[in-house]
């Protein structure tokens, strides 16, 4: 898979890992932020922005495989939502090339099974996928809106997540399909004893996607990760709290978050 990213800024790389329906460009804020002391790219995900198309029944590894080729040699990864369960399949299997992981409103298992409550019930995910086969682009426009609701900022987020949402391709089908499959079978709970590198969690009290409580559960098996709630934030804290999310990230690559 053809995998698009953009880089700008020059120092230590980081790679920024945008969420499910989406593209590198909601990164725009950050990336430019960033980019002042670090070399920053923006990778578009299989089928997403201007990445090629997965192919059919594509699984994470997959993802993680197709992004692999597009990282520098050594990098700190950023990684939202479905974008953090790809920097996590990243840095369970390329150790050596990841210095730093921060994972936004992320989670390791999207649904509730035995042993993991903090998640979504699978017919809610299943209810979702059926209405994306029925109407693909207001099934996007719905989930754009439970990113920020709940948020202190519910309103100028959403409005400037649809601004940057804009400036690319819509995702491909293909790509939809695969991210839902994707969330809906993957359990990342195995690998989490495999993640070497320092770990930070940012993570919007309000997320009505992935509780809060899965990041807190996260953190219980990682020993080396540290945790950043913010209360008044939902699942898209770069943009409705983005001076605060900032300043935990800065301090996360320079290893004092």
């Amino acid at each position: 898979m053809l995998i698009h990213a953009e880089t700008v800024g020059a120092g230590p790389a980081c790679v920024l890992l945008h969420g499910w329906g989406l593209h590198g460009g909601v990164w725009e804020d950050v990336a430019r932020d960033l980019a002042t002391d670090h070399r920053v790219t923006r990778v578009d995900l299989p089928g997403h922005g201007r990445s090629a198309p997965p192919v059919d029944g594509a699984t994470l590894e997959d993802f993680a495989a197709a992004v692999a080729g597009a990282l520098p040699p050594r990098c700190d990864l950023i990684g939202w939502s479905l974008g953090g369960m790809v920097a996590l399949r990243l840095a369970a299997d390329h150790p050596d090339r990841v210095g730093r992981l921060i994972l936004v409103a992320a989670t390791p298992q999207f649904v509730v099974r035995p042993g993991w409550k903090h998640a979504l019930a699978p017919e809610v995910l299943d209810g979702f996928a059926a209405r994306l086969r029925a109407d693909p682009a207001g099934t996007v426009r719905q989930f754009l809106a439970l990113q920020v609701l709940g948020s202190e900022q519910e309103r100028p987020a959403l409005a400037r997540l649809r601004a940057l949402l804009s400036a690319a391709p819509a995702p491909h089908p293909a790509a939809l399909d695969a991210g839902l499959a994707i969330l809906r079978g993957t359990s990342l709970l195995p690998l989490l004893d495999r993640i070497v590198p320092p770990v930070t969690l940012i993570h919007g009290r309000r997320d009505t996607l992935i509780p809060w409580t899965a990041a807190r559960a996260m953190q219980e098996r990682l020993p080396q990760a540290r945790l950043h709630l913010l209360p008044g934030a939902a699942h898209a804290p770069f943009l409705s709290h983005a001076e605060e999310f900032l300043r935990l990230t800065r301090e996360a690559l320079h290893g004092h978050g």
